[in-house]
């Protein structure tokens, strides 16, 4: 087939669909979201992909979480404990340490989607899987960190933690797996990230408690939310939510533009460079939102590759790179490049964190010093061994944009005598695989979203580097360790003065910055692109998606 008949069959497919489209937009019960990543696993508090707690916030949430004014509340709970109403209260431990108790309640109307009461029993399982060695939670610290958990009824339940953080109250990584279900599957626990009803039996209605439950699910493809008859809040406007994963970003614009899709979730959607450009073509269509926010796009790196393992490379890496350049060119300097993991919005962002401009002849002279101090016939540096200084650089296939920066830092980087070879996989396999258990041998370039003010201890700490022998729990996936970082770390949580603690910051930002376990390249602003007759959705600008708050969403009077 020739150029002209493939473009002609394209732009046909098109029209029928966007005919189609027109016809199905008429009853408005139905919403397709179009979003460019398949979770790995729908259990909720195995690994820590954003596109699982996309969907999972449709149909469950966990205990607590951050609202869209970056204020901590109650999505399970009744009352937010704190240490005004009484529900938290300091207690002395052993050693002369102070622990914390902490009473939540949970929702009296709360049921699974079977009809089963949530209750206390749930969350004495959870803790109880989250707490075992092998069970391969993502977030093992907060169930290490329980001391206890006294049942005082089925609703209500006190946590004896082993330490007061500043973050006492806050148990956004606690979600509820639901006992009468998952149980049996815990009977192994080495096996249960395999034998996860979440996965094997995906549509069964118990496993949510939420405003939707997961009704069909086509793996890599999409999945399809139903209202859960048991939601006892406010009743949600759609029949019927289809996610749809179309992993190329050019095709995920081309089927909202031909109305196959509705709506492109901004989380998970278009890159910031795509949707100014979309903005141009189509922005009278469609109600478009910029939204900055604490998304910290960087390049994780394998500290235990020789190479990388050397401080003076990973600085003349970093040196050798013109990050400002690109994201003049490609974002037309709306994404700030990033100096630390810590984005400026966040009050506790240090502005005398060290700072790299694009220096080549000071990166030169660092990979000399290193050894790489000759270049071969094709410019690539050897050692004295002759080995050449190549690095594989992955990420997410399809994305256009990370496609695009990858060979732009694949350029840079042989200015300086650097190899790069780039080699991309599917979302699911990226993160479910690659990443999760540290099967990249160069660097793997991706996101991670935080909340206000979050303590990267998962990320940083030497105790969360994934590895077997923890079935991979954690996500300090560069192998990263350095005890003044994890002094620093465990100081920051237990600091309840601000300002103290604001100085522990800034301490940990010029560390992180100077050692770069990773490098930084911006903070990103997603574009949201919602059409003119949807309504309720509402970045945040943190890690908790809009869809936390689904069932505010619905259809403009006509």
């Amino acid at each position: 087939m020739n150029r002209f008949i493939r473009a002609s069959v394209a732009v046909l497919a098109l029209l029928v669909a966007a005919a189609c489209g027109d016809d199905t937009k008429k009853s408005r019960d139905t919403l397709v979201i179009g979003m460019t990543q398949y979770p790995a696993t729908l259990n909720p508090n195995i690994e820590s992909m954003l596109a699982k707690t996309y969907v999972l916030a449709m149909a469950n949430r966990p205990m607590t979480h951050v609202d869209a004014s970056w204020n901590r509340i109650c999505a399970l709970c009744e009352t937010l404990p704190t240490l005004e109403n009484g529900l938290a209260k300091p207690e002395k431990l052993a050693g002369g340490k102070t622990g914390v108790a902490v009473t939540y309640t949970l929702r009296r109307d709360a049921k699974w989607g079977d009809g089963t009461p949530v209750t206390t029993k749930d969350v004495a399982f959870t803790i109880e899987v989250g707490k075992h060695p092998a069970s391969g939670v993502a977030d093992g610290e907060v169930y290490r960190r329980i001391l206890s958990v006294e049942i005082k009824d089925d609703k209500t339940f006190t946590l004896h933690m082993d330490r007061l953080t500043y973050q006492y109250n806050a148990l956004d990584s606690l979600n509820l797996l639901p006992a009468h279900i998952e149980r049996k599957n815990f009977a192994d626990p080495k096996e249960y990230r395999l034998r996860t009803a979440f996965d094997t039996d995906s549509t069964n209605p118990g496993l949510y408690w939420g405003p939707y439950r997961v009704a069909e699910k086509q793996t890599g493809s999409r999945i399809v939310l139903e209202p859960n008859p048991h939601w006892a809040g406010k009743k949600p406007h759609f029949r019927k939510i289809i996610v749809q994963v179309i992993e190329n970003t050019a095709a995920l614009e081309a089927n909202l533009l031909s109305g196959s899709i509705d709506y492109i979730a901004g989380e998970l959607g278009l890159s910031l460079d795509q949707g100014i450009a979309f903005a141009k073509r189509h922005g009278a269509k469609f109600d478009i939102n910029f939204k900055p926010g604490l998304v910290y796009e960087h390049l994780d790196l394998n500290l235990e590759n020789p190479i990388l393992k050397d401080a003076r490379v990973r600085k003349a890496l970093i040196l050798a790179l013109d990050r400002q350049a690109i994201t003049d060119k490609l974002f037309e300097g709306r994404q700030p490049v990033a100096d630390s993991f810590v984005n400026p919005l966040d009050w506790i962002h240090a502005k005398d964190t060290p700072k790299y401009a694009r220096d080549l002849a000071r990166a030169g002279a660092l990979l000399d010093e290193a050894g790489w101090n000759k270049r071969g016939a094709d410019g690539i540096r050897v050692n004295t061994k002759g080995e050449r200084l190549s690095l594989e650089l992955m990420t997410t296939a399809g994305n256009r944009t990370r496609e695009l920066v990858q060979q732009v830092l694949q350029s840079q980087w042989r200015e300086a005598g650097v190899e790069i070879r780039i080699r991309n996989e599917p979302a699911r396999v990226f993160f479910g695989e690659t990443v999760t258990k540290r099967r990249f041998t160069g660097m793997a370039m991706f996101a991670w979203l935080s909340a206000p003010e979050s303590v990267p201890r998962l990320t940083l700490h030497s105790t969360h580097i994934t590895r077997a022998g923890n079935n991979w729990s954690g996500q300090n996936y560069t192998a990263y360790a350095n005890p003044e970082v994890d002094r620093l770390l465990d100081a920051i949580e237990t600091e309840l003065d601000r300002e103290k603690r604001r100085a522990l910051w800034a301490q940990l930002q010029k560390t992180y910055a100077g050692d770069l376990p990773v490098i930084p390249l911006f903070f990103r602003a997603d574009p949201f692109i919602i059409p003119k007759w949807l309504t309720g959705v509402v970045p945040t600008g943190h890690q908790d998606p809009t869809p936390y708050w689904v069932e505010n969403w619905g259809v403009k009077p006509q």
